[in-house]
């Protein structure tokens, strides 16, 4: 019998017959579970699985026995080497969830509600005996790019993250948490609010996710470091060349050895920190490129840049822990420095980052193993800069670090989905990576691709039709009909959303230069694949409204990625010297474009803060081109 369970149960055995819960069936819960935090947020939960499958649960505690007990959890009093592992055994009298500590119930409860969706309430008998390989399973989401989830959003994420068996989940944050005396610097990017974090760490800790604050301390600052307030602690204060020259790179990094350095950290520590319960905080510090260029130089000439930055990392960690925190920080600048892994403070958790299928992981996690420094291992979703996914290298680097972290012991995994280029594609395009990511970091033995279709379809398109998931899935790999690859980015998503060349920024400045590398038979068939998937995601039909608005995001994406495919060809014509076909090329891309980013403007409040203007620039940069570039011949295709 096929199982469209993810993540899939590590042993799962069919036993004959099968059990039907009826309307009032009781559920009992132990009395000795804490009764606020763990014994009603899990009642909730199986009542809501009832309430899908058509029918309600009683749910009791004190006395086991009950003349219409359909559903026991049981607590053993047993040690256990794992605290999530359970059993599950549905026999023709009833169901028994055993677990020895409360994560392995929530467990328990997440394969159970999963059942329910699959069977409704006549269910297979079955044994299942299940436990993690990684103690730690997370997602990282960035919103300080340009699209700010809504409460709403984050609040139906992170339940589906929960039935994924997922337990941390951190919101990258640069600027975009409403500090009080900061309101100049994030006002225009719909930031986070106090009570909002308070509201969502709530909900986080009945589902047993811990909700980790995530605030970057050392680089990718730029936001803060461009207000004239803080501009002094730059390390540099003004942009400055790439090493080829091709970009510039603008002030990121603070000034370690400034005086109001570390005063600036402390004071945003303070406000931001009381309003998580987590243990932990991820203090970011990754890609410190600014480091020695300007007010540091003199001290990493003398004493090496990986010093002086590691010396700054212990400050920041001095204060995590007079906060009560246990600090997690990004490791590629250490892992470049093997020689100071040994000196990172032994409580901290280095976070093992890599997003390509090759990744060393394997390299990378042996150096922090063999420091004795506790570790993540961090892959991501791919789906950044591409619109619409780029599964196949997404799902290689997922499995590549599960399999990494698994053989060097690492004690974590976080699954990051970033949003490079303003950020614009969509949640829709993220949750097959989730999703496989969750089963591979649950177990990687059992982690089967092919049912990230049914699931996906069941429990987040809601789609019966599974045709949603299925168009998801198809416009994810639709890249490959280019037959061209570049790292971190495909020509997809890159070529619509690349900035002005004037602007000279770092991220897609190749876009507008891929014409000249794919052909057009090639382009025509990417431009088929992606309106072929949209065909597909027409035909789905979904059953509740959090499933429709995710199809519209999905369609969205796709037809922005199809954009792409519709600009090449107009900058060939052009670079060909053939204005005529350009301007009638330009004539339609410019209508496709307004629609486009009127629809962007429609379907942005449904799951977003503040407006798309941070994120959707590009529409108005295409149009622009097309008008000016090709309307009035004005100007060459290498200006594009």
């Amino acid at each position: 019998m096929h199982w469209n369970l993810m993540p899939h149960p590590r042993r799962i055995k069919r036993l004959p017959g099968f059990f039907t819960l009826r309307n009032g069936a009781v559920v009992h819960l132990e009395a000795s579970l804490p009764r606020d935090t763990v014994l009603l947020p899990v009642a909730r939960r199986l009542a809501e699985a009832a309430e899908d499958a058509g029918f309600e649960f009683e749910i009791v505690t004190g006395p086991p026995a009950h003349p219409r007990q359909a559903i026991r959890a049981i607590q053993s009093t047993l040690p256990s080497a794992n605290p999530e592992a359970y059993t599950l055994l549905i026999e023709k009298q009833g169901i028994i969830m055993h677990y020895r500590q409360v994560p392995g119930l929530r467990a328990a409860v997440a394969t159970l509600r999963q059942l329910l969706r699959e069977f409704g309430r006549r269910l297979p008998c079955l044994k299942i005996e299940d436990y993690p390989d990684f103690a730690r399973r997370g997602v990282m989401l960035d919103i300080s790019r340009g699209r700010v989830p809504t409460l709403a959003t984050l609040m139906g994420l992170v339940d589906h993250l929960a039935d994924f068996k997922i337990n941390e989940f951190q919101l990258y944050i640069e600027h975009t948490f409403a500090y009080r005396n900061y309101e100049r610097i994030w006002k225009d990017w719909g930031a986070l609010t106090g009570e909002e974090i308070l509201q969502l760490d709530a909900r986080c800790r009945e589902l047993g996710i811990d909700l980790v604050p995530n605030q970057n301390s050392f680089g990718h600052l730029r936001y803060w470091l461009e207000d004239p307030a803080f501009k002094a602690l730059a390390e540099v204060d003004e942009p400055y060349e790439s090493q080829d020259g091709t970009y510039l790179r603008y002030p990121t990094t603070l000034a370690p050895k400034n005086r109001a350095t570390l005063p600036f950290i402390k004071e945003l520590y303070d406000e931001f920190l009381p309003h998580f319960t987590s243990p932990n905080f991820n203090v970011g510090c990754d890609e410190t490129w600014d480091l020695g260029r300007g007010q540091s130089r003199w001290i990493c000439e003398r004493h090496g840049t990986g010093r002086v930055y590691l010396d700054f990392l212990k400050q920041i960690h001095r204060e995590v822990t007079r906060r009560g925190r246990r600090m997690q920080f990004w490791g590629d600048i250490v892992v470049n420095h093997p020689g100071l892994i040994r000196d990172v403070p032994r409580d901290a958790v280095a976070l093992n980052w890599g997003y390509e299928a090759d990744h060393p992981f394997e390299k990378q996690a042996a150096k922090f193993a063999d420091s004795g420094l506790k570790f993540y291992v961090c892959p991501g979703t791919s789906s950044w800069m591409s619109l619409v996914g780029r599964n196949d290298n997404g799902f290689a680097n997922l499995r590549r670090a599960a399999d990494a972290g698994a053989r060097s012991g690492a004690t974590g995994f976080l699954n990051t989905d970033w949003g490079d280029g303003g950020h614009p594609q969509p949640l829709a395009v993220s949750y097959a990576s989730y999703l496989l990511g969750a089963a591979l970091s649950w177990c990687r033995a059992t982690a089967d691709e092919g049912a990230l279709e049914p699931v996906l379809s069941r429990d987040v398109f809601q789609d019966p039709t599974r045709l949603a998931a299925r168009a998801a899935l198809g416009l994810g790999v639709a890249h490959r009909k280019l037959k061209f690859t570049a790292m971190n980015v495909t020509p997809l998503g890159a070529v619509i959303a690349a900035p002005p060349p004037a602007l000279r920024e770092l991220v897609c400045r190749d876009g507008l230069k891929y014409y000249s590398r794919i052909s057009q038979g090639n382009i025509r068939a990417a431009l088929e694949e992606v309106e072929a998937q949209r065909g597909v995601l027409y035909r789905s039909k979904s059953t509740g409204r959090a499933g429709e608005v995710l199809a519209l995001e999905l369609d969205l994406a796709a037809r922005m990625a199809a954009e792409s495919c519709h600009f090449m060809p107009w900058q060939q014509e052009l670079a060909g010297g053939r204005k005529a076909m350009a301007c009638r090329l330009a004539k339609r891309g410019v209508r496709r474009l307004r629609e486009l980013d009127d629809d962007f403007d429609t379907y942005w409040p449904l799951r977003n803060k503040a407006t798309a203007s941070k994120c959707s620039a590009f529409l108005k940069w295409r149009v622009s081109n097309l008008k000016l570039m090709s309307l009035t011949g004005g100007a060459s295709s290498r200006s594009v």
